[in-house]
């Protein structure tokens, strides 16, 4: 996901973004525990993408843009 795209998201669908994309890291993390990852870059593509989240929910939250 983009940064414009998600910008053009409502705050509580950001939210639900966030909540979304940290159960799917948690799903992932357990899948390579148990050997059944079989593209580990997908971990890092999500913790991107919470990444990117938590910082536009935080901008908002400051009143930044």
């Amino acid at each position: 996901m983009k940064v414009e795209e998600i910008r053009g998201l409502s705050t509580e669908e950001l939210a639900k973004q966030e909540e979304a994309a940290r159960k799917e890291l948690f799903e992932l993390r357990f899948k390579l525990a148990t050997r059944q990852l079989v593209n580990h870059r997908q971990i890092r593509e999500v913790k991107k993408t919470i990444a990117r989240l938590s910082t536009i929910l935080r901008e908002r939250e400051l009143g930044i843009r």
